[in-house]
């Protein structure tokens, strides 16, 4: 699955944001309007690719599913998910509405585990670096 992460700037201020959520409700979910129809595939070892400002730069696993009935009474779902985020090799990606499904081919390996504080290279620079092949 392939997501955006709105009003995310990087992956530091998403880690901050999911770490804030876990730590308000015991578990990191994200609330959407629809519900996966492929949902047994997607808790076979799936995960949620994050787009943040037009390039995916993370993943996450999808550990389940949950009903949540918002104020307006409209069932949604939340997708549970690891809090353990892992940087991804930078992808370029046009703007799009929800989520949509990402074939197992076309999403971008895993550049290693994410570690809050530890020093990253800026978004620019990883892109740019993707871009020539050195990542």
């Amino acid at each position: 699955m392939i997501k955006l992460s709105v009003g995310s700037e990087s992956i530091d201020t998403q880690a901050a944001w999911q770490a804030a959520r876990l730590a308000e409700a015991g578990r990191l979910r994200h609330v959407t309007r629809m519900w996966p129809r492929r949902g047994d595939e997607l808790l076979d070892g799936g995960s949620i690719y994050w787009v943040i400002k037009g390039v995916v730069t993370s993943r996450q696993r999808i550990l389940g599913f949950d009903e949540v009935i918002g104020e307006d009474g409209i069932r949604r779902c939340g997708i549970v998910l690891d809090p353990q985020l892992f940087h991804t090799i930078p992808q370029p990606r046009r703007p799009f509405q929800g989520w949509r499904y990402l074939p197992p081919g076309d999403a971008p390996r895993d550049a290693g585990k994410y570690v809050a504080g530890q020093e990253t290279l800026p978004n620019d620079l990883r892109n740019k670096l993707a871009e020539i092949g050195v990542l």
